[in-house]
């Protein structure tokens, strides 16, 4: 004989079911929301979206007479670090290799490793600001007391003069965060080694803030 339609046994044991379909889809979600955080991120590193920069490997063979003014800004979050950019803003044209230079001091009792995170403003520009050496390309640590010092080599690609959504606008924003990083990679450059070293032929000082 069939059980009945009331059973509590069948009923239990559709119930059971239903809760592992349900266990399974949360869990698959979760893993997707995981995943999604490193891919979202290489996607805007790739294609410049919601204001991040681009790494580039070489600088443009075209430099405009177009001037834009590139304005700095430094952050720090749950970090005992003070982070400062050394220039207020630069003035540089349009295609032209720019040469930026950031100062992190730690102020805590060990080494700290922090990764720095990075957009641009106004966001429509992030595909055209490219980076060809910087510091937020891997982890850095600093031991305690130390002050290090980081060049950021950038330029801004000539297509930015001719995107109806950028070609009027003079001003752009670099702006940094630096976090604590989560799972270090090793070994991590230290305040005992420098850090980056500008290419050749961008020796010395910025230009000041304007």
């Amino acid at each position: 004989m069939s059980p009945a339609p009331d059973d509590p046994s069948r009923i239990a044991r559709r119930n059971a079911r239903l809760g592992l379909i349900c266990a399974g889809f949360f869990v698959a979600m979760i893993g997707a929301a995981y995943a999604a955080v490193p891919i979202y991120k290489a996607f805007c590193q790739l294609t410049g979206f919601d204001g991040t920069t681009v790494r580039a490997e070489k600088a443009p063979e075209t430099t405009l007479d177009r001037r834009l003014t590139i304005r700095f800004d430094a952050n720090v979050r749950d970090l005992p670090w003070t982070f400062t950019a050394e220039q207020t803003s630069q003035s540089v044209r349009i295609g032209e290799t720019g040469l930026a230079y950031f100062k992190v001091t730690n102020h805590g009792s060990e080494a700290v490793t922090g990764r720095a995170m990075y957009n641009v403003v106004p966001e429509t520009a992030g595909a055209y600001f490219q980076k060809l050496e910087c510091f937020c390309f891997s982890d850095q640590t600093i031991e305690p007391g130390k002050t290090v010092e980081f060049p950021v080599v950038y330029f801004v690609d000539p297509k930015y003069a001719d995107d109806i959504d950028t070609k009027g606008k003079g001003e752009v924003t670099l702006s940094y965060t630096f976090f604590k990083a989560v799972n270090p990679a090793k070994p991590a450059q230290t305040a005992d080694a420098t850090p980056l070293k500008a290419p050749s032929g961008l020796g010395g000082r910025p230009q000041a803030g304007l």
